[in-house]
């Protein structure tokens, strides 16, 4: 069994308990417009242009057999449909300007990574998260890595927005001890516009979880002129609550993923807005206390 991981993040402290390892997921989806990882969205492995140290030599457009690569607007620019994702220009650019996002790797090569920590885990009762793009994107590969964490009586999480049929996002959470559950938005059709999926299937998986006593955190990404409302924080408590969930992490929108937008070419819609802080937050954050959700950032 493999799959396309396109990162494994160790010593975390910021997806679930404790110390863990956070395996990244190619793959998912959503098209989220504020998208902090938009190398996650694609499923295959791509190459990423780093116009910053690009020299212009030429030598990856020469080496290119597929013709992929061309100069657009005065910068290397990539044409994934005819990338065959080869490599060969990467290992010619003496420069690193350009990159591998994503990897094929075996389930025991990402075991081998996670077990390196496996005491840490231990002494601050952590484990291992598997994250994305979306986890349930590449569902038996995340079961085979499930189930051995489970073999090694490793805690496993899951980061999911919940997007899949429900028989596969039945079997996925089976062993899983936690959810970190993204919630995008209240309204089905809001949640659309952001994110090009409707919200009914999510909610109907959110449920089920919620309905075999499965741990989560409902992780709730704030985005300006978006969801950022008081009324949309109300809004999110009554539903959050009509499900069952009593715990919300509260994401502020931040800018971190800007520089990945232009290493892939790619338009950005939230270039311009401006990243939110927790102290923006406050009364946002108060409706949802005032309803009794343990709600914190």
């Amino acid at each position: 069994m493999a799959g396309i991981v396109f990162n494994i993040q160790k010593f975390s402290l910021h997806d679930g308990p404790g110390i863990r390892t956070v395996v990244f997921l190619k793959g998912c989806p959503l098209a989220c417009k504020w998208c902090a990882n938009p190398e996650s969205q694609h499923k295959g492995i791509q190459v990423l242009v780093d116009h910053s140290k690009c020299i212009q030599c030429m030598k990856c457009i020469n080496i290119c057999k597929n013709n992929a690569i061309s100069i657009v607007d005065n910068k290397i620019h990539i044409n994934h449909t005819l990338c065959t994702n080869c490599m060969a220009c990467v290992h010619a650019c003496k420069e690193k300007a350009l990159q591998m996002e994503g990897k094929l790797q075996d389930v025991e090569d990402v075991i081998e990574v996670i077990m390196q920590d496996k005491d840490f885990y231990e002494e601050s009762q952590g484990g291992v998260t598997i994250s994305g793009g979306e986890v349930l994107n590449q569902a038996d590969f995340a079961i085979e890595i499930i189930n051995d964490c489970k073999k090694n009586n490793i805690s496993v999480a899951i980061e999911t927005t919940g997007y899949a049929d429900f028989n596969t996002f039945k079997q996925v959470i089976e062993d899983v001890d936690l959810l970190l559950f993204d919630m995008k938005h209240h309204d089905t059709n809001k949640h659309y516009e952001g994110t090009r999926v409707y919200n009914e299937t999510i909610i109907k998986n959110l449920k089920y979880a919620t309905s075999i006593g499965k741990q989560i955190i409902a992780r709730i990404p704030v985005i300006p002129n978006y969801n950022n409302s008081l009324d949309d924080a109300y809004k999110f408590s009554i539903l959050l609550k009509e499900i069952g969930i009593k715990k919300v992490n509260i994401l502020p929108f931040h800018q971190f993923g800007l520089k990945k937008y232009e290493m892939m070419n790619i338009p950005y819609e939230m270039k311009d807005v401006k990243q939110l802080h927790p102290e923006d937050l406050i009364e946002f954050q108060q409706v949802m206390l005032d309803q009794q959700l343990d709600c914190y950032f």
